[in-house]
């Protein structure tokens, strides 16, 4: 089968098509026919032999496919030939052909496009589980997003907006504000401010009332995790999603201790593993919101497949707003 071929980790502009052997059937799986990819940050971590999972060599990266269900293993009870499906995998999305256990692969709603269902995979599941699992949200609470023009930060935006909260936006740069604020956005925070220390935690205070936000949702770490923790309200919690900035924070206590906040963290392939059953139950969700009309993925633009490496490198320059997903032709 076509696939991007990883034989040794390199920059993303180094992709090119290649042969990888047609995967295997196992017994609990389906094999899927991949109509779309999506391109996700991990993604570029993996093909730069940076994260903390990495499958033996050769094989093909990529952690969301949608496509149609080509056959089934001997012990799937639920899905047939034919079905439309989104499978979220660890590695194995950007090839013509993947083997995905039954659990980890979900029915692709009538209205829903391949590429609409790609886009939904990873970025909106871990979105959902930061924001209500490990963030405790509740209804009406201020809800604040660092790199909300990202994957996974408009994911949140959307959901929160869905889950009828306020969304604050924390993006760079006048496109990234203008794109969040058409995602629904109620207020921009501007990271990008001089004297970000204080100048983030003005802004939250003047967007909220001097309030403060309920919830942080954090996907670049850095100086923006330091600052959004001083915009935190009274029993705040705070999720760590990821350090896209490059830092990884070190956290001053005093701060959880004045002001009682919990600070935690997401991994949500554990769920995939641990709780395959919740992350079911959160699939359905987001296939409710989007037959609402309440979510929709942000698509930054559709690709073939061997425009990979460009999709990826657009993405390593923090410029993209939403997402790039790749096609199969």
């Amino acid at each position: 089968m076509k696939a991007i071929v990883i034989q040794e980790f390199n920059e993303p502009e180094h992709l090119s098509i290649g042969e990888l052997p047609d995967p295997v059937l196992p017994a609990d799986g389906v094999l899927i026919e991949v109509r779309a990819a999506a391109v996700n940050y991990p993604d570029l971590l993996v093909v730069r032999g940076k994260y903390q999972i990495l499958p033996e060599r050769p094989f093909a990266p990529g952690k969301d496919a949608a496509g149609v269900v080509r056959a089934v293993g001997s012990d799937v009870g639920k899905l047939r030939p034919g079905d439309r499906v989104v499978a979220q995998l660890e590695y194995g999305a950007y090839a013509e052909l993947v083997s995905a256990s039954e659990n980890v692969c979900f029915r692709i709603p009538d209205s829903m496009s391949f590429e609409d269902a790609a886009a939904m995979g990873l970025v909106y599941q871990t979105a959902y589980f930061a924001l209500v699992e490990r963030g405790g949200y509740q209804e009406g609470e201020t809800v604040l997003v660092t790199g909300a023009a990202g994957g996974v930060g408009s994911a949140a935006l959307q959901i929160v907006k869905g889950l009828g909260g306020t969304a604050l936006a924390g993006v760079s740069g006048a496109e990234h504000a203008k794109a969040v604020m058409e995602m629904g956005a109620d207020a921009v925070i501007d990271l990008a401010a001089p004297n970000l220390r204080d100048s983030l935690r003005d802004q939250v205070r003047v967007a909220t009332g001097g309030h403060g936000a309920d919830v942080l949702l954090d996907t670049l770490g850095g100086d923006a995790f330091d600052a959004a923790l001083r915009a935190m309200a009274w029993c705040g919690r705070a999720v760590v999603i990821g350090f896209a900035a490059g830092r990884i924070p070190e956290i001053k206590a005093n701060y959880l201790l004045v002001k009682n906040i919990s600070v935690g963290g997401l991994q949500w392939s554990d769920y995939r593993e641990r709780q395959p059953g919740k992350v079911q139950a959160v699939q359905e969700k987001l296939f409710s919101l989007y037959e609402q009309g309440a979510i929709r993925p942000p698509i930054a633009g559709v690709l073939p497949l061997g425009r990979a490496g460009e999709a990826l490198t657009k993405l390593a320059s923090g410029q993209v707003a939403g997402k790039y997903v790749l096609t199969f032709d």
